[in-house]
């Protein structure tokens, strides 16, 4: 299929197409005009390539491990890396976590009747808003 038809059935940009190819993430053959065609199964990669990204994880990450994942095998190194950025997510969630319950304390604070909003300082925000894990 051409890169139109593949942009169109995965949902992704041929911008996007075009940068997958240059980091090493997608494969197109090329006709004798210099034209892109992929193999039917490119709309599948392009999704896990996707999920991926949603994920958070980089090209370079990626790169490393589609092999592993079309392949079916799995290594202690790659099993290691998987686990890795799993760990990872998790430390951004434990902070956009502490930085939500930070912006609960300030919300909570700023609507009490003395509180001048205008000039709301941090050190006003009580310390337990940085314990606390769900409002």
């Amino acid at each position: 299929m051409r890169i139109g038809d593949l942009a169109a059935r995965s949902g992704v940009s041929v911008r996007a197409l075009r940068y997958y190819e240059e980091q090493g993430l997608l494969e197109a053959h090329r006709s004798s005009s210099g034209q892109r065609h992929y193999p039917e199964s490119a709309a599948d990669r392009v999704h896990l390539i996707q999920m991926l990204y949603a994920a958070g994880l980089s090209s370079r990450t990626i790169a490393e491990l589609l092999p592993c994942v079309e392949s079916k095998v799995s290594t202690p190194a790659t099993r290691a890396r998987l686990a890795a950025e799993r760990d990872r997510i998790d430390a951004q969630i434990a902070e956009l976590t502490r930085t939500r319950d930070r912006l609960d304390t300030v919300i909570r604070v700023s609507e009490s009747p003395d509180s001048d909003c205008t000039r709301l300082a941090y050190q006003d925000v009580p310390a337990e808003a940085d314990r606390s894990t769900t409002p």
